[in-house]
């Protein structure tokens, strides 16, 4: 048998209790031994993993990949390339492409060219609902067979309550799980950033929490009822986090996951009208911010991408006009390491939310640093400056390409292969 070896790195796994300096042997796909060298076999490649932390890859729970339909705005082969940058290995990819991601034929379409492009693995989420027009079912079991993970409506709104209802009994019936964000439309509709000072003191129609959390209320009264498999989208305030905590006390089994911008600005951040920090969920208080990292921390939250690029044109319109979304990959593992820096984020919790709990809520097995596991893992050099000049992904709508950031993924295994 011929080894990858990994010399001298941090292994750094919650899950599997591991925090070590250790080396770590690769074969066939799988990790064969971790801090002992195998009895058999000779070491093929050698990797120098000192002064660098090894963590399990991260698994991102919502990206937009633009194709098909949306090619100025990227391709699934320059997002995925782009995802590498920052360490991750599973993409669950948003169903609002075009044509939307409600047939097998379009599941096929995307892994196909996941495939080719040979980077992240992608995992599609089915439309819940056909065209993602909020009004029809689609065809969940078939969407599933395909190889979805979940099924979504992505941000698109629910017709009612009574096709919400319906859509979670489907899915129970067939232990599907859905993926729900939480936005009242009647509230939210025409606003474009949080409603606070910030918004008033600027002139800028803003988004309530309340259309929030009463869509969330609604959501998690009826997944009680139902016994639907849920996990929410992209939680943005305080009051969120609560509703789910005691969600959880009633013994509904809900999973959620929050963006990275949500814990890196708040609505501040748009002072100057700067379009780049128009987003969906909207960036909120500084309070609710604090709340949301607490609950990373405490292993509530898993964290998200939300990544959704465009180009340049996009962002031009003035700030209410301007599409909504940042592109994240290029930039997502340099702004964590800063929320660590910065002793907001602790490791653990990282690793966790990017990579434990995403892989629990889509069904991921055996994919932490374990013998007998699948090597999909990400080499970093937390030292090294992150450099943004050159960005990857099409997408150039990054929130932070004036800071000077580090962190820097120095190799990627995605099932055993290198990718980086």
């Amino acid at each position: 048998m011929r080894y990858c070896v990994i010399e001298g790195a941090r292994l750094l796994d919650p899950a599997n209790q591991l925090d070590t300096v250790a080396d770590i042997y690769i074969a066939n796909g799988k990790i064969q031994a971790i801090g002992h060298k195998p009895s058999a076999g000779e070491i093929e490649t050698s990797i120098d993993g000192r002064g660098k932390i090894l963590i399990p890859g991260l698994i991102d729970l919502a990206a937009h990949l633009a194709e098909p339909g949306f090619t100025q705005k990227g391709s699934v082969a320059s997002e995925t390339r782009a995802a590498t940058r920052s360490g991750f290995t599973h993409i669950c990819a948003l169903p609002d492409t075009k044509p939307v991601t409600d047939s097998p034929a379009v599941v096929q379409l995307i892994q196909e060219k996941a495939a080719q492009a040979g980077y992240a693995e992608v995992l599609p989420l089915g439309a819940a609902t056909q065209g993602l027009a909020g009004e029809q079912l689609a065809n969940m079991f078939s969407l599933t067979e395909a190889g979805c993970p979940a099924l979504s409506n992505a941000r698109q709104p629910i017709k009612d309550s009574y096709v919400l209802q319906r859509v979670m009994e489907y899915a129970a019936t067939y232990d599907i799980r859905l993926f729900l964000s939480a936005d009242e439309t009647a509230l939210s509709d025409g606003g474009c950033m949080h409603a606070g000072a910030t918004a008033t003191r600027m002139g800028l129609a803003g988004i309530s929490e309340t259309s929030e959390t009463i869509a969330l209320s609604r959501i998690l009264l009826l997944a009680e009822q139902t016994g639907v498999r849920l996990h929410i989208s992209q939680i943005s305030c305080a009051r969120s986090v609560t509703l789910l905590q005691q969600a959880r006390d009633n013994g509904i089994q809900v999973s959620a996951d929050v963006a990275l911008a949500n814990l890196v600005y708040t609505d501040e951040a748009v002072n100057g009208y700067n379009s780049q920090f128009h987003v969906l969920p909207p960036l909120r208080s500084e309070t609710d911010r604090q709340a949301l990292l607490a609950a990373v921390n405490n292993g509530e939250l898993a964290i998200s991408s939300n990544h959704r690029p465009h180009e340049i044109a996009a962002k031009k319109a003035p700030f209410a006009d301007a599409e909504p979304g940042m592109s994240m990959f290029d930039c997502f593992l340099p702004l964590a390491l800063k929320l660590i820096a910065n002793g907001e984020l602790q490791w653990s919790a990282f690793v966790n939310a990017t990579s434990q709990i995403p892989a629990r809520v889509i069904g991921l097995e055996h994919c932490g640093l374990a013998e007998g596991h699948y090597f999909s893992a990400a080499l970093l050099d937390t030292e090294c400056a992150a450099d943004l000049s050159q960005l990857i992904s099409k997408g150039h709508n990054i929130p932070c390409a004036s800071e000077s950031l580090t962190g820097a993924v120095a190799a990627l295994f995605v099932n055993g292969a290198q990718v980086l």
